[in-house]
C-alpha cells in the first residue's frame, strides 16, 4: 500500500484538473459553512447575549458592525488559510485574500465611527454640537490610511514607502481636498465659536435659505426651510457669507414687533372741549387726561397765555393723546413682554402721512403665536383710529378713482339739467 503523500500525488495525476476543481469546491463551500454558522448561530448569541444589557447601543453595534460587517471576516479568513492546499493560487489569492480582510476591517471600523456619530448625537453633552463634521474627519482618515494599507498589500510595497511617495503629490492631494479642508477649518470655528447648532433657526440670504438647522455634516449644513423645502450649504460657504441665527430671540423670550400705522396728516389736529369730554370716558388714558389738562392749564396761567388764539401756548392734540394711548395699551396687553424695549414714536412725515412706530417685544417667539399676538394688537389700534378724530392713510385705489369720475358725470348732467331749465 503506497504512503499518504505518494497516493495524493497518484490521486492529482489521475485526475488532473478535476483535483483542483474538486479542492476549489470544497474549500468555498467550507467557507460558505463557517459563514453560515456565524451569521445563524455566533451573531444570534451575540444579539441575545447584547438584549440583556440596560443600554442600546451594544444591541446596535451587534446588529450594524458585527452582523453586517465583521461576520465576513470568517469566510475569508478560511479562504486563506486553505489555500495553501493550491500552490498555483497561494501567490496570487492570498494577497488578494489579505486585501479583503484588511477591507472588512477598514469598513467594519467606518460603520463603527457612523455608529458612535449616532450615539453621540443622541446625547445632551453633544446636542447641537457639529458630532457629525468631526466623525466624518475621522472616518476619511481611516480611509486614507486603510486604503494605502490594502495597496501596500496588493502591490507588495511597504506603507511607509508608499506615504514617502505621497509627498510629491501634496500639491495635488490639496487640490483635490480643498473643499474637505475648508469645511473642516469651518466645521472647527462653527462649534468653537458656537454659531450654529442643530435646530437653530437660521437665515442666508444670499443662498436663499430660511428656516431651521436639520444637519451639519462635514461638507454641508442642511437648512429646512419654512416651505418645507431644503437648502444645502456648503460648510464654510456658511462661514464666508453673512448669516443670521435667531436663537438668540428664542432664548431671550421676547420677539421684536416693529411695524408702523401712517396717518393722514390732514387728520391731525388740537383736541377742542368736546374731544377732551369724549376722551375722559376711555378708561386706560382718562386719568392721563385729567393730568395733562391741568398741567396745561397751570402752565397757560403761570405765562399769561391768550387762549383765544389756538396756536398760544400749550394744547392737547388728538395725535399725541392717540400715541399716549397706544402706550396705555400695549403696557396692559398680556401678552407684550414690558422687560424689553418698549417704545412708541413718531417717524419722519413723508408722502404716505405720518407713521406712529410700535417697537415692543411679544412675550412668545413661537411663530404663530407670535403672529396672532401681532395681529390682535393692530386689529385694535386700526379700529380706534377714527375715536381720536384720525385718519388712516392709504393711497388711493381703482375703486376711488371710478368713485370721483361716478360723481363728475353725475355732477354734470345736474348742471345741464339746470341749464335746460
Amino acid at each position: 500500500m503506497l504512503p499518504n503523500t505518494e497516493l495524493l500525488k497518484e490521486l492529482k495525476e489521475t485526475l488532473g484538473w478535476f483535483y483542483e476543481i474538486a479542492v476549489i469546491l470544497v474549500i468555498l463551500l467550507l467557507s460558505w459553512l463557517v459563514f453560515f454558522i456565524t451569521k445563524r448561530y455566533i451573531v444570534r448569541l451575540l444579539h441575545t447575549l447584547s438584549k440583556k444589557s440596560a443600554t442600546q447601543f451594544d444591541d446596535i453595534f451587534v446588529e450594524k458592525v458585527i452582523a453586517n460587517r465583521l461576520a465576513y471576516i470568517s469566510p475569508i479568513l478560511v479562504l486563506y488559510l486553505v489555500v495553501e492546499f493550491i500552490p498555483k493560487l497561494q501567490e496570487f489569492a492570498q494577497p488578494i485574500l489579505l486585501a479583503l480582510i484588511a477591507l472588512v476591517i477598514l469598513l467594519t471600523l467606518g460603520a463603527f465611527i457612523n455608529l458612535l456619530i449616532h450615539y453621540l448625537q443622541t446625547q445632551k453633552t453633544f446636542k447641537g454640537q457639529p458630532v457629525k463634521s468631526y466623525g466624518q474627519v475621522i472616518r476619511l482618515a481611516v480611509y486614507i490610511l486603510g486604503g494605502i494599507f490594502i495597496i501596500g498589500l496588493l502591490t507588495g510595497s511597504s506603507p511607509l514607502t508608499i506615504f514617502s511617495g505621497l509627498g510629491a503629490m501634496t500639491a495635488i492631494l490639496i487640490l483635490v481636498f480643498r473643499d474637505t479642508i475648508l469645511s473642516f477649518v469651518a466645521s472647527i470655528q462653527i462649534s468653537t465659536n458656537d454659531l450654529v447648532r442643530i435646530g437653530d433657526w437660521i437665515e442666508v440670504r444670499s443662498y436663499g435659505a430660511d428656516g431651521d438647522v436639520i444637519d451639519i455634516a462635514l461638507h454641508t449644513v442642511k437648512i429646512q426651510n419654512w416651505d418645507k423645502t431644503i437648502s444645502i450649504i456648503p460648510t464654510h460657504k456658511l462661514i464666508e457669507s453673512t448669516f443670521i441665527n435667531w436663537r438668540g430671540m428664542q432664548k431671550s423670550g421676547g420677539r421684536r414687533i416693529k411695524r408702523a400705522i401712517n396717518l393722514d396728516i390732514s387728520s391731525i389736529r388740537f383736541c377742542d372741549d368736546r374731544m377732551t369730554e369724549k376722551f375722559k370716558k376711555i378708561d386706560l388714558i382718562k386719568d392721563y387726561i385729567a393730568r395733562k389738562e391741568q398741567e396745561l392749564a397751570d402752565y397757560n396761567k403761570a405765562n399769561d397765555i391768550d387762549n383765544d388764539v389756538l396756536v398760544n401756548g400749550r394744547r392737547m392734540t388728538n395725535i399725541g393723546t392717540f400715541r399716549h394711548y397706544i402706550e396705555c395699551y400695549l403696557r396692559n396687553h398680556d401678552s407684550v413682554n414690558r422687560d424689553m424695549t418698549f417704545l412708541i414714536r413718531q417717524l419722519a412725515p413723508g408722502d404716505r402721512g405720518l407713521p406712529i412706530e410700535i417697537y415692543v417685544f411679544a412675550n412668545d417667539t413661537a411663530w404663530v403665536n407670535y403672529e396672532n399676538i401681532q395681529a390682535d394688537i393692530f386689529d385694535h389700534l386700526l379700529a380706534v383710529v377714527p375715536e381720536f378724530g384720525l385718519s388712516v392713510f392709504q393711497n388711493p385705489s381703482g375703486s376711488d378713482f371710478r368713485s370721483i369720475g361716478n360723481q363728475g358725470q353725475a355732477d354734470g348732467a345736474g348742471g345741464g339739467l339746470l341749464e335746460s331749465l
